[in-house]
């Protein structure tokens, strides 16, 4: 089993940035990508960055150039750097993790980790 733990959301003005992080813990050894997700008020969930392998990353295209999914010096926790946030981005962010075959898409990424069991319990983002 594997614990995720999500910290760093919070509220910013349009234009700003924030950082979050997860941090896992347990049986971590079992995932081999991390990710982020996030669902505004009314919407379905979506995938917004992933990480597969420490090494390949993946985002959508709502967020290329903005955002990005660094590991904090460890494969056990992964951050996501966002900048020139919009009122678009708010939503609850979710941390996922899963065991993943290699994809080339990001696509085929968040629909596979979608399915995992391995989530947080989301961090909130408000941007105004």
């Amino acid at each position: 089993h594997v614990q995720l733990v999500e910290s760093g959301g919070g509220s910013v003005d349009a234009g700003g940035s924030l950082r979050l992080s997860c941090a896992a813990s347990g049986y971590s050894s079992i995932v081999n990508c991390m990710g982020w997700y996030r669902q505004g008020i009314g919407e379905e969930r979506e995938g917004v960055a992933a990480i597969y392998g420490g090494i390949t990353t993946y985002y959508d295209d709502s967020v290329k150039g903005r955002f990005t999914i660094p590991l904090d010096g460890t494969k056990n926790t992964v951050l996501l750097q966002m900048k020139s946030l919009t009122p678009e981005d708010t939503a609850q962010y979710y941390c996922a993790a899963g065991w993943l075959r290699y994809y080339s898409r990001e696509a085929a990424v968040f629909d596979d980790m979608g399915t995992s069991n391995f989530w947080g319990q989301w961090t909130q983002v408000t941007v105004s």
